[in-house]
């Protein structure tokens, strides 16, 4: 399911912004994107992502910001050396003027400005209230899914109910019922034997019963309603539902192939198209729902 959800926080030093995004996936797939020293990080969001959520592609990104933390200037000792080295081999080389103290100090390099070193213990307290926001962000993640979730539920229920209509309508055409079927084949018979084809009328009769064992599409309108009615159950259960719904969606699927492949009758041809339609839309939404 998708979603997206963010979140701010920071410190005296720091701040920091959580970012999380989620796209439909049929397995979970998680990514973190973790700024240069905060790797040991990584382990936590992939724990606390798997808790939070069942499927998807969750993209999980933290970008930190220093604050007024104070700076200290310390002099790159290996680089002033360097310098300090090469005036005084060109004092002995040439009678130029020795540089001054200010002049070696502005010198690109050789005055560095570093953040202080934050204790131990102020480290800690950020990752936990990185770790708390992490949370936080989650959280968030999850209701905006769960809201899209009830929408395509929703939307599921309209397809399923335009399922059961169909299939309620297929029961009832003319072409489906007991009588028609028997008058549609003994017709068939009749003018078989006065073509005078030259089969026993035992054997035209018993190839024409298997004919309308084939014709007969009640059995797959059973599995439909069945197919509906547990459908209608998983929706009611809720939970991780998405990979079963996908699977009763591949059973609808069958039995209103069979019922097409079966039909001899114009109007029952359409109805088939029309389930089949109906089918496929459902399928589309199930797809996105954990």
């Amino acid at each position: 399911m998708t979603g997206f959800a963010r979140r701010e926080g920071g410190d005296e030093a720091a701040s920091w912004t959580w970012e999380v995004k989620s796209v439909n996936g049929r397995s979970l797939d998680m990514r973190a994107r973790l700024p240069q020293g905060y790797e040991s990080l990584d382990p936590v969001v992939r724990s606390a992502v798997s808790a939070a959520c069942a499927r998807g592609n969750v993209q999980v990104n933290l970008s930190m910001k220093r604050g007024n933390a104070p700076l200290q200037l310390q002099v790159n000792e290996e680089l002033l050396q360097q310098v300090l080295d090469l005036m005084g081999d060109l004092e002995k080389r040439t009678k130029a003027t020795p540089a001054s103290l200010d002049g070696i100090l502005g010198l690109r390099g050789i005055l560095e400005a570093v953040e202080e070193e934050e204790a131990p213990e102020r480290q800690e307290a950020r990752l936990k209230a990185l770790q708390k926001d992490l949370k936080a962000v989650l959280e968030a993640l999850v209701t905006m899914r769960a809201a899209e979730g009830a929408r395509l539920q929703d939307m599921a229920r309209g397809h399923i109910d335009e399922i059961e209509r169909l299939a309620k309508a297929a029961r009832s055409c003319a072409a489906t019922q007991p009588e028609t079927l028997k008058q549609r084949f003994k017709d068939q018979v009749a003018l078989l034997l006065e073509e005078n084809t030259g089969v026993s009328e035992e054997r035209l009769t018993q190839e024409l019963a298997i004919l309308a064992g084939k014709a007969d599409v009640r059995e797959e309108l059973d599995r439909l309603a069945a197919h509906v009615e547990a459908s209608r159950e998983l929706l009611a259960q809720g939970g991780a539902i998405g990979r079963k719904l996908d699977f009763l969606c591949q059973e609808f699927n069958r039995e209103a192939n069979t019922l097409c492949s079966k039909s001899a009758d114009v109007e029952l041809t359409r109805i088939g198209l029309d389930l089949k339609s109906a089918i496929e839309q459902l399928r589309e939404q199930v797809q996105n729902i954990e």
